[in-house]
């Protein structure tokens, strides 16, 4: 689905990923309403977008809230006439904590937010969805959706989720006018950490990887890329990709590297 001229709602519009992929979208001539918690963030998205404002509408929505998602559909109509796509962006990681010793608040908080968001958007929005020529949803797992991350199992576990989900929709969705793409962004250069409200001491050796991740704006083209393209599936970054790759050939090899390295 090309993106030109259609309305395309995006989560977690605020910062990092989710902000490059408002602005990547009406680059390319959509209509975005974008939402975030951080009513200060979405100012300042719709700042950097100032030359496309009659195109933008912004909403202050607790993503864990159903009834505030479900209330969303009807806003966005009203504002834009329709819907034809969704991008499921919003997200957080959990303290570098082990399972046993991370807290169930923790525990709730990241699966609310990364799989029942994801869930109550695509459930409020699909019926309106079905009833365009044409429409796509993207989900946004993680690398860490397919691949253990020791200090990450439930975030790991919360995009797993989100993967599976995303796949089973785009089965149920095949022969319907509505594509379905999951996204897995490897290291992406964005303030997740501070977002979440997550501390880890970076080492000099992965403070020297810093200048190689991918960045927001080269991630929010390769999945709206994927968006026209209706791909199934998209590894955003050259480390997904690779660990990916491997992960398939040698998974208990795969995860043994991503342990050692984050013990550095």
């Amino acid at each position: 689905m090309k993106v030109n001229g259609k309305v395309i709602v995006v989560t977690g519009g605020g910062a990092g990923m989710g902000r490059a992929l408002v602005l990547e979208l009406l680059k390319r001539g959509a209509q975005v309403a974008t939402l975030d918690i951080n009513e200060e963030n979405l100012l300042e998205t719709a700042r950097l977008a100032a030359d496309y404002k009659d195109k933008l509408s912004t909403y202050v929505v607790d993503i864990t809230s159903r009834e505030a998602i479900e209330s969303l559909v009807d806003q966005v109509k009203e504002k834009h006439g329709a819907v034809d796509g969704i991008i499921n962006n919003a997200g957080v990681i959990q303290p570098f904590i082990d399972v046993n010793d991370l807290g169930y608040d923790k525990v709730e908080q990241v699966m609310n937010i990364n799989f029942y968001g994801t869930l109550y958007m695509v459930k409020s929005f699909l019926p309106e969805l079905l009833k365009r020529p044409e429409a796509h949803i993207l989900n946004v797992a993680s690398m860490g959706g397919f691949l253990p991350v020791p200090g990450q199992s439930i975030y790991g576990a919360s995009k797993a989720a989100v993967k599976l989900m995303t796949e089973g929709l785009h089965s149920e969705l095949m022969d319907t006018n509505v594509g379905v793409t999951i996204a897995f962004p490897g290291a992406i250069k964005t303030d997740i950490m501070k977002n979440s409200q997550v501390e880890r001491e970076v080492s000099e050796e992965s403070a020297g990887r810093e200048h190689k991740l991918t960045t927001a704006p080269d991630a929010a083209k390769m999945m709206v890329d994927a968006i026209e393209e209706n791909a199934y599936r998209v590894m955003v970054g050259n480390d997904a990709k690779m660990m990916d790759r491997m992960y398939r050939l040698m998974p208990k090899k795969a995860a043994s590297i991503i342990a050692e390295k984050l013990k550095r």
